[in-house]
């Protein structure tokens, strides 16, 4: 039997509550919403970092962050690296090493035409997605986000620079015109199609008629008239100590809204043209994100709640991410899955799928979730963060660990350690640490233990840490 084509779609910055199948009270999401009609949603899936780049090393490693030694976003003018604050942040890898044996060269190895289309983020020339077994790459470059030139043409992304199209045409659009035209094209062999869109990225901007339907949304809703940030504290970091934390309180943004809607728009022509080549029955469909909502700091463009925080935070809102598998006759339409599954399970998954023999020396920290998708029992097991960073949106450097229902944070400026029960407290509100002292103990040995495994980096004191306080702005 012919293996399964395989496309994941990974979109970049979209938060748990972004769709409407995950509870959006505001945004339109009916194309995406069906891959949760027809496949498997999973309730409790993490990204491995609350940032970008080390989440996406994950995917095509099959390893946690700190065992890559990619641990933050990968700046590629070096700004604002390290972080300074209580303590300094350490350094990591600016690139995915050649060494790993990523998900697509397994796959091109095993037979598979392996195609990446979007956003990259692991490195520049020498380690680009062509440097790790994708016979094409669309778009692909060391940079996070589309630049300067934004998501209207012409762009500044190196590969697009030049993209022969009518000037103003939007990325999302055109990605999705050359994913379509790979699909069309393809060969005899099965397709990895790895679509890894810049949306819902800053700089948040979309069409005009589409902004215009959710600006005249949101006022029916009344969401003009209710109160839609709230100012927090300054930022533990020192090159934005002079900022305040900006909390978005409800989804309201018409903007967003409306990258939101264009990217719908867009992977429901991907479905139709699946349907129409008849390809759709013999095609995993994997959609999740790379970190959570922007909820915090950039615009606040969305809101995550009832999650706590967002990108950059080792709160759920941080991490907690939507992912939905759809495999038409395989997957159970409709079903839905609470197990905690986390960015390294991918890899031995999709080798599973394929048929493909397990590489364990390489995708040494992720865990095959295939019985979970045919609706079987199963343990994932503990997982494990390590972020050791100042994030750009509010976050503080941590480590935490979720086993069971049980999830513990232990900050790295001081050492606090904080406990909640997420079956019960999905937001984050009740610490248990001081009344759960066994479980709070256990988890922080299990956390050292698993820190010390892949020799996980820690910060160091900042000498000349002073607390700032608002007199002094």
């Amino acid at each position: 039997m012919k293996p399964p084509n395989i496309v994941f779609i990974l979109i970049d910055d979209m938060g748990w509550k972004d769709l409407v199948c995950y509870g959006s009270p505001f945004y339109e999401t009916p194309n995406i919403d069906r891959l949760a009609r027809e496949g498997m949603r999973f309730s409790d899936a993490y990204a491995a970092c609350p940032v970008c780049s080390p989440t996406r090393a994950s995917i095509l490693t099959g390893k946690y962050p700190a065992t890559v030694g990619i641990t933050d976003w990968i700046d590629a003018h070096g700004h604002l690296h390290p972080a300074k604050g209580q303590v300094v942040d350490v350094p990591y890898l600016k690139h995915l090493p050649g060494k790993e044996h990523s998900l697509a060269r397994a796959l091109n190895e095993g037979g598979y035409q392996t195609w990446h289309v979007g956003k990259w983020h692991l490195g520049s020339d020498g380690h680009l997605p062509e440097d790790h077994g994708f016979e094409v790459n669309v778009g692909g470059a060391h940079q996070g986000s589309p630049g300067g030139g934004g998501y209207f043409s012409p762009w500044t992304i190196p590969p697009l620079e030049n993209a022969d199209v009518p000037e103003g045409t939007y990325l999302t659009d055109y990605l999705t015109d050359q994913t379509l035209d790979l699909v069309r094209n393809k060969d005899d062999r099965p397709f990895f199609l790895n679509l890894w869109y810049y949306t819902v990225h800053t700089p948040i901007q979309a069409k005009a008629e589409i902004i215009a339907k959710y600006e005249a949304k949101a006022k029916a809703l009344g969401l003009d008239q209710v109160q839609t940030f709230a100012e927090g504290e300054y930022f533990p970091c020192e090159h934005k100590k002079d900022q305040r934390v900006k909390r978005r309180l409800v989804q309201s943004d018409p903007v967003y809204a409306a990258m939101i809607e264009s990217l719908d728009q867009n992977l429901g022509r991907l479905f139709d043209l699946l349907d129409e080549l008849g390809e759709s029955e013999d095609t995993v469909i994997v959609f999740t994100s790379d970190n959570g909502g922007l909820a915090t700091a950039e615009g606040s463009p969305t809101c995550n709640a009832p999650l706590a925080e967002g990108k950059g935070w080792m709160y759920e809102g941080g991490t907690r991410e939507p992912l939905m598998v759809r495999w038409p006759g395989k997957i159970a339409a409709g079903s839905t899955c609470p197990t905690p599954v986390s960015s390294p399970d991918f890899y031995p998954t999709l080798l599973e799928l394929a048929g493909l023999d397990p590489i364990p020396e390489q995708h040494c920290d992720g865990v095959s979730i295939a019985p979970l998708l045919r609706g079987e029992t199963f343990d994932r097991g503990a997982i494990f963060w390590h972020y050791p960073h100042y994030g750009n949106q509010g976050g503080t450097p941590g480590s935490s660990v979720r086993e069971g229902d049980y999830k513990l944070i232990e900050f790295l400026e001081d050492g606090r350690l904080e406990l909640y029960n997420l079956r019960e407290d999905i937001g984050e509100d009740r610490d248990l640490a001081a009344t759960e002292p066994e479980i709070r103990d256990r988890l922080h040995r299990l956390l050292r233990e698993w820190r010390e495994s892949v020799e996980a980096k820690i910060p160091a004191h900042n000498p000349d840490w002073q607390p700032h306080t608002p007199e002094d702005q």
